[in-house]
């Protein structure tokens, strides 16, 4: 999970959290459902009981999503494809999926399986509301919940990569050509249509006065145009470094020291003078770990002189190691997914190199100028 994201705990073993922008969201539904959504169909009930079922209603509203990424999450298990976290934020969740479905029918499946459960929800919310229509609040609450799931079924099926139904629309694709890559260009580019769609509708409708309205539906679109450029993109990036491996960009310079040297000679030696900002920790011959100028930041400067590199080093039993051989496409989404900037090259317990991110872009760019 990310900085910004509040762990929940976890659910099938799939870490959950919240993103900080979820209560900007959450505090909107709140007041616009106590102030408008609310008192306009139930308008004898306290000021109190308004603002508290706002609240519980909200809540329901991001339970409902969560299920929806957990359908799609349970069925990706299915298929043995890692679940990284399921993320809420301000446009609903996101269940980060650790790989490309296997197959056409797998995407399908995966892809459907969350609008599958909003639809399920919107029929059982339907069902408690007509058992509950003798009590307002939870005839309000179960209302609203049944409206918003079939809202959500209906906007995920729409074919813009990358909502659910852009997914589906990308197996079919995937199906009928057997080619992942030209569904991912096609499934992008239909999703970059239907986004552009979006925002001119959301336009139109702050000329005609919806001003509030407008706005929301042209940030969706700028959202999902967003989104599937990101996924254009990085198809295109995967295809220019297809069959490439980590020994072709990585860095063979790298600088080692050894476990005993101080921060400060370190700063001085190395950072200052040759400014470096990663170092492989070595005891004798051996690789004992990786320390950062992140690391180095962490310790008080007066402390710098007294502590050993070995002391603030991340151990290398904790480290991501990546062997030369290893897909350079698939290292650099191991540094995405894990948030880190560099990853230790090593073959038969032999330090071979680094490769970082700005190895990678060079790289990435060599290649592309080279037209290699």
């Amino acid at each position: 999970m990310g900085k910004n994201t509040i762990p929940l705990g976890r659910i099938l073993g799939i870490p959950v959290g919240l993103d900080y922008t979820w209560f900007l969201v959450f505090a909107l539904i709140t007041w616009s459902l106590a102030v408008s959504y609310y008192p306009s169909g139930f308008g004898h009930w306290p000021t109190a009981l308004y603002w508290l079922m706002g609240a519980v209603t909200a809540v329901m509203l991001f339970v409902s999503v969560l299920l929806h990424e957990l359908g799609h999450s349970v069925v990706a298990l299915r298929y043995k494809i890692p679940v990284r976290s399921i993320t809420l934020f301000i446009f609903g969740g996101v269940a980060e999926i650790g790989a490309e479905p296997p197959s056409a029918m797998a995407e399908f499946w995966i892809a459907l399986a969350g609008p599958a459960v909003s639809l399920l929800l919107a029929v059982f919310f339907g069902i408690l509301e007509s058992l509950f229509s003798s009590f307002a609040p939870l005839l309000a609450l179960f209302k609203y919940l049944a409206l918003l799931n079939a809202m959500l079924f209906v906007f995920n099926l729409i074919p813009g990569f990358p909502l659910d139904g852009g997914r589906i629309f990308r197996a079919v694709v995937w199906g009928i050509t057997r080619n992942l890559r030209k569904a991912t260009l096609v499934a992008g580019n239909v999703g970059r249509f239907i986004a552009l769609l979006f925002i001119l509708f959301g336009v139109w409708e702050v000329l005609t006065g919806h001003l509030i309205n407008g706005l929301w539906i042209a940030f969706i679109g700028w959202f999902l145009e967003s989104a599937a450029a990101s996924q254009v993109r990085q198809q295109g990036i995967q295809d220019v470094l297809a069959g490439r491996k980590v020994s072709e960009a990585m860095n063979r310079n790298y600088v080692s020291v050894p476990a005993g040297l101080t921060l400060q000679q370190l700063v001085d030696q190395h950072i200052l003078g040759g400014g470096r900002r990663c170092f492989v920790v070595q005891r004798g011959d051996d690789v004992a770990g990786l320390l950062t100028l992140h690391h180095i930041k962490e310790i008080p400067r007066p402390d710098w002189k007294t502590t050993p590199a070995e002391q603030v080093m991340t151990p290398l039993s904790d480290l991501k190691l990546v062997s030369p051989d290893t897909e350079l496409w698939a290292a650099i989404e191991e540094m995405q997914r894990d948030g880190v900037n560099q990853l230790p090259v090593m073959a038969n317990g032999r330090m071979e190199g680094m490769l970082g991110r700005d190895d990678a872009i060079s790289f990435l760019q060599t290649l592309r100028e080279l037209n290699a």
